[in-house]
């Protein structure tokens, strides 16, 4: 069994200026047998990604708190907790905190995220 705990886990800044909490990556724990990974992001209010691709990997983002406003190429759309959106390999992405409180949503990647497929 892995169980890993995204406010107890090793957080940093990301490229892209999101707080990222990895948890689960395969090529960092090598008991994983998955091909995506998964990471919690938190974009801090009245705060925006920087608009960036990730090549060869489609992303999801699934939506826990907060509200915002997700820029997919050149469509846009509000996003709540509950929602998850699907960002194919290569898209254009960004998304801005438009809330209150901390916009805090899972990114799962696949395959795996790796900061090469990653481009502003």
């Amino acid at each position: 069994m892995i169980i890993r705990d995204s406010k107890q886990g090793a957080c940093f800044t990301a490229s892209d200026r999101s707080m990222i909490c990895e948890l689960l990556h395969p090529a960092r724990d090598g008991r994983l047998q998955m091909g995506c990974s998964i990471a919690r992001a938190v974009v801090k209010t009245g705060q925006a990604t920087l608009p960036h691709r990730i090549s060869g990997s489609c992303e999801v983002y699934y939506i826990l708190e907060g509200e915002g406003v997700i820029r997919i190429d050149a469509e846009s759309a509000v996003v709540i907790p509950g929602q998850a959106v699907y960002v194919p390999p290569g898209a254009l992405q960004r998304i801005e905190n438009t809330g209150s409180g901390d916009l805090s949503f899972l990114c799962i990647v696949d395959p795996m995220w790796r900061a090469e497929d990653e481009s502003f």
